[in-house]
């Protein structure tokens, strides 16, 4: 293809809307774009809401004294208690699932008694889906995350009593 072709399709692009053109003759091809080849361009990321920002408390570097105690002050709980009894923990970073497939039923549910290497749930890390197993026989006290949801390593799953 010669330059003065090339020269023609780049006229040919700055003179329209158009945003990328590709011409091929035989075993030559050219193709001219407004973009950088690779570029994507993306919608900018709606900023925090302040509303959002402002209910995140701001801790003091000291805890405050609680003046009828004499003592330091409660912390807040981290979030809701665990039950006692034996707790199962993830073995790895991945994806809980509590069913097999969307459509089928949960592996256990609170109050089913379970025995040692029936399995709870599945974890999906890197396409593999690893069984969860119970490592103690007893009765579902809790479970401690929904189906669907990223789970840390050590992270507790069920309580078995």
């Amino acid at each position: 293809m010669d330059l003065r072709k090339i020269k023609k399709l780049i006229d040919l692009l700055e003179e329209s809307n158009l945003t990328e053109i590709e011409i091929k003759e035989g075993e030559e091809s050219v193709r001219l774009s407004r973009n950088p080849v690779g570029a994507v361009a993306y919608a900018p990321a709606p900023a925090p809401a302040p509303a959002a920002r402002a209910a995140e408390p701001v801790m003091p570097m000291s805890s405050p004294v609680d003046a009828a105690t004499g003592g330091r002050a409660a912390e807040p709980a981290a979030g809701p208690a665990i039950p006692d009894g034996h707790t199962v923990l993830s073995p790895m970073v991945g994806t809980f699932y509590a069913s097999p497939a969307p459509d089928k039923p949960a592996f256990v549910a609170v109050g089913q008694t379970v025995k040692a290497g029936d399995t709870l749930g599945i974890i999906e890390a890197m396409k593999m889906f690893n069984p969860i197993e119970a490592d103690a026989s007893g009765t579902v006290l809790a479970i401690l995350c929904e189906s669907g949801q990223p789970v840390e390593f050590d992270q507790p799953l069920f309580v078995i009593g």
